[in-house]
């Protein structure tokens, strides 16, 4: 294994000029959508948001929801209404959870929206600023929005850089502006779970650390589910003996018998990202670290 490094400090410099650039802007918008990973609510958003935010009707999307628990995804929309905020679970690449949006949003903006109308503005645009930690979803929830492919996609962070308006069909003028990440991730374990969820780069971390840590949660949190994905049985093994089972089972070998530790590390953070564990969760809102 390689050695811990907990001290992970990865801000570039665009980032923090897309704070600046959110605040700037704020004023230009009526309400500001915040996409977050369902899967880890906590860690996949940027804490800088909410001040920058302030008082401005918000509304925050738990997107990727068909790849979270479904029970724990309910648990977050509950937090967030004790703190006054909506939230939403969306899967943005199937258009799921869109209408919902649309219509919490003209109920956040009903007053606006009903003196704009009484001044013979009916039809309004909504204008949308759309905000969140990169590889959460943003361009995929406005080409959602929108019915077109109106914003650059992709699976790596750090696709969009510069804030830019899209027309939409309907009634939404949205704002795409760039992710935020934090300006440094404090907890190790919230680290782990951005690179776990393709968040952030694997680069930034070694990778066979990262799948490890991985490991560890999901065999705390989801047994059976591991147990049947990787065929070992949980939770007998000592952690790392686990690990090389798993690597073992899934034919991550090379010569001599040798576990290809680094093949089997990217082989499992794939299967997380792309939901062949299964329907996984590793944040609950009482989770801090």
């Amino acid at each position: 294994m390689a050695e811990d490094r907990s001290n992970i400090n990865w801000f570039p410099g665009h980032m923090r000029k897309a704070l600046n650039q959110t605040a700037e802007n704020l004023k230009l918008v009526d309400i500001v959508f915040e996409t977050v990973d369902a899967r880890i609510p906590f860690s996949s958003r940027n804490p800088e948001l909410n001040d920058i935010i302030g008082n401005k009707p918000h509304i925050i999307l738990l997107n990727k929801a068909d790849l979270a628990d479904p029970d724990k995804t309910n648990e977050w929309v509950n937090h967030y209404r004790k703190q006054g905020i909506k939230a939403i679970p969306v899967q943005a690449n199937r258009n799921g959870g869109i209408d919902s949006l649309k219509k919490a949003a003209e109920e956040e903006l009903k007053e606006l929206l009903e003196k704009a109308a009484a001044k013979g503005r009916t039809g309004r645009p909504i204008r949308a600023m759309v905000v969140g930690v990169p590889n959460t979803g943003k361009s995929t929830l406005i080409n959602a929005l929108s019915g077109k492919r109106s914003a650059v996609t992709g699976d790596r962070p750090g696709v969009t850089r510069a804030p830019k308006w899209i027309k939409t069909d309907s009634r939404f003028d949205l704002m795409d502006m760039p992710g935020v990440l934090w300006p440094k991730i404090k907890s190790k374990r919230s680290g782990i779970c951005l690179v776990a969820t393709g968040a952030v780069k694997e680069e930034v971390i070694d990778v066979t650390e990262a799948a490890y840590e991985t490991m560890k949660i999901l065999n705390e949190l989801y047994p059976d589910l591991m147990s049947e994905r990787y065929k070992v049985e949980l939770p007998a093994q000592d952690d790392y003996d686990c690990f090389l089972e798993m690597a073992r089972k899934r034919g991550c070998l090379m010569s001599g018998g040798r576990i290809d530790e680094e093949r089997f590390s990217r082989l499992l953070l794939d299967d997380v990202q792309a939901g062949r564990v299964g329907r996984i969760t590793l944040e609950v809102p009482v989770l801090k670290d």
